[in-house]
């Protein structure tokens, strides 16, 4: 009498379903994987969109909010008008000090940091191209201070450095411009700053505050 199996084998036409519902089965998984990794991807954009539109917010926010430099005051400051600024030789007696304008040497001082005086002509022509002087006496200012002072400052275009028998500790300079000052710390630094550094109203805006003279002491 022949053996039967218990278990009966499938048929063609059952493992041709079986094999149909796997496909399809695998189908609605990749399916369901692409629906699921557009959603992230459009969160992911969403949100970029989001960040890039809040940066762009910030940045015309803060440039609506900034002041123009016409509408900057600065309490103690004194403007100067009438200004020649022709190119000399020798020693120049200017009626400021220090001088905010006037006939220079025809070489710009480099700007930078000195730690010894510079020469004021030289210095001069580097305000004629928008730079701010900034000077500080070194026997009212005591080391720490002078960094501090140094901190506030931008890399390029101004010119600090010491020098004798100033009106006060520290006194800013540019064309056309000054304000006399006691403390580092004094927000009108900055404030000076924003109105006359690389300002448009010298006579030569845009012109190179270095590649000319340095001066003696030059820190960097």
């Amino acid at each position: 009498m022949p053996h039967s199996n218990s278990q009966e084998q499938p048929t063609t036409k059952q493992r041709r379903e079986q094999q149909r519902q796997e496909k399809l089965a695998e189908f609605n998984r990749q399916k369901a994987r692409s629906k699921r990794n557009k959603r992230i991807g459009v969160i992911v954009g969403v949100t970029a969109g989001v960040a890039v539109v809040g940066l762009l917010a910030t940045v015309v926010f803060s440039s609506l909010n900034k002041p123009e430099r016409d509408e900057i005051n600065i309490a103690g400051a004194e403007t100067f008008e009438g200004l020649t600024n022709n190119h000399v030789t020798g020693t120049v007696e200017y009626e400021q000090s220090p001088p905010v304008g006037g006939d220079h040497n025809s070489y710009w001082l480099n700007c930078a940091a000195y730690t010894e005086e510079v020469p004021q002509e030289n210095a001069v022509h580097s305000l004629e191209h928008g730079a701010v002087w900034v000077t500080y006496d070194p026997k009212k200012l005591n080391e720490d201070e002078v960094a501090t002072l140094r901190g506030k400052l931008p890399s390029t275009y101004v010119i600090l450095s010491p020098k004798s028998d100033l009106p006060s500790p520290i006194v800013m300079s540019a064309w056309g411009a000054q304000v006399k000052l006691s403390d580092p710390t004094d927000d009108r630094i900055q404030r000076f700053l924003d109105k006359y550094w690389k300002s448009p109203s010298v006579p030569e805006p845009g012109a190179s505050c270095s590649g000319a003279l340095d001066g003696p002491g030059k820190d960097s």
